[in-house]
């Protein structure tokens, strides 16, 4: 619960509304810990917390906060220079992180494909591929496949923190 009171601290609600380590947000309220807990259940808001942190300890990132469109109630992007890395979606009682690789990294999935866990090639398999790249939208229960998705991250951006 920590991480995310840190998350929620030194907010300016004028303008920007900065969150620390370079995080923005485009929502009026940010979701406070009791909002997310009540709308993810506990257990699923301890998955959040914890793929926040495995994000948060290999990449220094702006952090976004929106409303998650017509199928989630609120977005959580991580993005550096303009490129988004990764998202998270929160609604009632589901969390989605969602990845989107373009041509090449396609390619590097293909080349990493045996080092991965089955669930998550097959999501990646059944992911719709639009224009601008494919959408894989992974709805975790557990911290089980965040390894696999710690490689994924890689494959877009290499890690910049120790």
């Amino acid at each position: 619960m920590k991480r995310y009171a840190a998350l929620l601290r030194g907010i300016n609600i004028s303008g920007k509304n900065k969150v620390p380590n370079g995080g923005n947000t485009m929502l009026e309220n940010i979701p406070s810990e009791s909002t997310m807990t009540e709308l993810l259940g506990q257990s699923l808001f301890e998955v959040w917390q914890k793929l926040c942190t495995a994000i948060d300890e290999k990449y220094e990132m702006e952090r976004l906060w929106n409303t998650g469109g017509k199928n989630w109630i609120y977005e959580y992007k991580y993005r550096r220079g303009g490129k988004t890395l990764c998202c998270l979606y929160a609604k009632r009682n589901c969390v989605g992180f969602m990845v989107i690789f373009g041509k090449d990294e396609r390619t590097k999935f293909e080349e990493i494909r045996d080092t991965l866990s089955s669930a998550v090639c097959r999501q990646y398999d059944e992911a719709k591929t639009y224009r601008d790249g494919k959408w894989v939208m992974f709805e975790p229960t557990d911290t089980a496949e965040f390894d696999d998705y710690m490689k994924l991250l890689a494959m877009k951006r290499k890690p910049n923190r120790k």
